[in-house]
């Protein structure tokens, strides 16, 4: 048995820890520990703060969800006060939420997550010609050019089309092939080369995907331009509570959004249509049909057993979560969990999430049995965060020092995160939960009437299904299915975006300039005390702010981010967080080498930033990490 530590996990956004515990004669993993290394004080930040302020402080949190947690926060700061924003500024929250998911998820899979799959020595092999004949038949066969209904179609032709010629990739090759030989690899750097794993793809795959991560440096910049049009900036543009701060004018062409600049941001949206359907699914699939035929069916751990999600994109604008109105017109139902989906879907048992979820303080808490925190002796063990208290206590490894750890303690605490849970059970959230959830729902007679939305995640999921050769309730719980299902998610973002600058561009044209609701701007005209949830699928899953206003001050503010839900660590009766059952689910091949094990960590695109955020008030070197792959692995005999 071997005890294999990497600390830190690199290419992820903040400081995560891995312990596991690995039976070498059959590559099993018997244990595993997911510990976030850096402590989150932003909550205390906003205590006593004007809440109309929250947005802008909370997604502070992060900079690479850049607007998930602005939004998150106006939405609780607006459910407690009842407010109701217009139209234009609701249509365009959501394109830039969507253009957020698909940023995020094309950045994720090329610039984190792709050298798990693929590598630039091993391209080294490729055949030119053949990787580009190899290219045409990847479109051919795993292009899913699947559309939003009735959207507009402002371009004649895809202006980013791969580039496919023979001469293309036999400069690639060289350039390669230079910055190899010279030993200094830059940003290929820091990974086991050597694993057999990487000798699972043709070379010319290898060529192919190398390819696109370097297109993709340039082409995901452009991709956000909405943000900088509506929101002045990106990361983190500029929100207010009520709506939106941008006023607009289809005749004015000194207004701030204008006819020149929607056709900015049109642009933007059809170049996310086209990286996902000729760049992002192709690839994916490419890779992960490779790896579905070698029978790596591995990594679920548990999405098999229970997922969860809050429903996403509200088509029309409303009073808030907790009278409803967020769940009344979701263009994606997928606010629900599903238990049990791994053993089929007759076995799968499906539970609605309604507003009466969120007004019962039972069904949703936070644990901190294994958590640096601590909560007060009288009251309940798990608290409903409204409730929340955000009190640290470092206990140190269980061997060790307290700044120098060899081992943590899974049998007390060992993480800087909570432990969320939905009815006293841990849960995974994501892009795989959505289409889990969707996906049961629809079949089990829960979506009468799909969106069109609805209807084209089904359509996506039985075309993998027909690439695959297997049902969905084999292919999605598990790692491939959790990095495909990201590419998915991207695709129908994208759509999804054309579907409310189409809506938006109409309101408009009808006459409705409004941006903003001010009628309850005033804290005088506020409850003495109130109390918000806000709720929003964010890339990496469910994320929920929860606010108490008392005398127009923050008097409590609680985030329980995805990566909380994912990352967490164990419960004494719900078991393993997911990040830890999907690392026992993972057969590794070699112990001194795990790239199964960060592979299928980052298959989740962890956001640690988001659960674990580090503050320093006097700005000081907290600690200092290296990315050296050889020097953050230790093992113990």
């Amino acid at each position: 048995m071997k005890h294999v530590v990497i600390d830190p996990i690199t290419r992820i956004e903040g400081h995560l820890r891995t312990e596991i515990q690995v039976d070498e004669a059959t590559g099993k993993v018997t244990d595993a520990i997911s510990s976030g290394t850096a402590w989150r004080g932003l909550e205390l930040v906003m205590q006593d703060r004007d809440p109309r302020d929250a947005w802008a402080y909370i997604q502070r949190i992060c900079g690479v969800c850049t607007s998930a947690h602005a939004l998150c926060s106006l939405r609780a700061v607006e459910d407690a006060l009842g407010i109701t924003i217009p139209k234009n500024a609701h249509y365009i929250r959501n394109i830039m939420a969507a253009t957020l998911t698909v940023h995020d998820h094309v950045v994720h899979f090329y610039h984190l997550h792709a050298l798990d799959w693929v590598s630039p020595v091993e391209a080294l092999a490729a055949d030119p010609v053949a990787a580009a004949n190899l290219q045409n038949t990847v479109l051919g066969a795993y292009r899913l050019p699947l559309h939003a209904p009735g959207t507009s179609n402002t371009e004649a032709y895809d202006h980013d089309f791969p580039k496919a010629s023979p001469q293309y990739y036999a400069e690639l090759k060289d350039k390669l092939k230079a910055i190899v030989e010279s030993g200094q690899l830059g940003i290929f750097s820091a990974n086991w080369w050597d694993h057999p794993d990487y000798k699972l793809l043709p070379p010319e795959v290898h060529l192919m995907a190398v390819g696109h991560y370097l297109e993709m440096l340039d082409k995901q910049r452009e991709l956000v331009t909405p943000h900088v049009i509506f929101g002045g900036k990106n990361p983190h543009p500029h929100y207010v509570v009520g709506g939106m701060p941008c006023s607009v004018s289809m005749q004015d062409g000194n207004a701030p959004v204008n006819t020149a600049r929607l056709d900015i941001v049109d642009r933007a949206i059809n170049l996310g249509r086209t990286l996902a359907n000729n760049f992002y699914i192709p690839d994916v699939l490419a890779i992960g049909s490779a790896y579905v035929k070698a029978g790596r069916v591995d990594g679920g751990g548990l999405a098999k057993t229970r997922v969860l999600g809050y429903g996403a994109y509200p088509i029309e604008p409303s009073a808030g979560t907790q009278n409803g109105g967020f769940f009344q017109n979701l263009l994606v139902r997928c606010n629900g969990v599903v238990e049990d989906f791994g053993k089929g879907l007759a076995a799968a048992k499906i539970y609605e999430i309604n507003e009466a979820d969120f007004n019962d303080p039972a069904v949703f808490t936070e644990g901190v049995e294994h958590a640096w925190y601590e909560y007060p002796e009288k009251g309940p063990k798990d608290r409903n965060p409204w409730d929340g208290v955000t009190s640290p206590k470092y206990t140190g490894p269980k061997d060790g020092s307290a700044t120098e750890w060899k081992a943590l303690d899974e049998g007390g605490k060992y993480s800087w995160l909570k432990t969320p849970k939905w009815r006293g059970r841990v849960c995974e959230v994501g892009p795989l939960a959505r289409y889990i959830i969707v996906y049961a729902k629809a079949q089990k007679g829960m979506l009468p009437e799909p969106t069109w939305a609805e209807k084209m995640m089904l359509d996506q999921i039985a075309a993998v299904s027909k690439v695959l050769a297997l049902a969905p309730e084999v292919w999605l719980p598990t790692m491939v299915g959790r990095t495909a299902a990201r590419a998915l998610d991207a695709q129908l973002a994208a759509e999804v975006n054309k579907f409310f600058f189409d809506k938006l561009i109409a309101n408009i044209k009808a006459g409705d300039t409004r941006m903003a609701n001010a009628e309850k701007w005033d804290p005088s005209s506020w409850p003495k005390e109130v109390k918000g949830v806000g709720l929003y699928e964010a890339p990496r899953g469910a994320l929920s702010h929860y606010i108490v206003i008392k005398d127009g001050k923050t008097a409590n503010y609680q985030c329980v981010v995805p990566t909380t839900w994912n990352a967490c660590p164990r419960d004494a009766v719900s078991g393993h967080g997911a990040y830890e059952l999907a690392m026992m689910d993972t057969h590794v091949g070699i112990p001194d080498k795990p790239l199964e094990i960060a592979r299928v960590v980052r298959s989740f695109d962890p956001c640690m930033a988001c659960s674990t955020h580090m503050f320093n008030a006097a700005g000081e070197k907290i600690r200092v990490f290296t990315t050296d792959p050889y020097a953050g692995i230790k093992v113990d005999e």
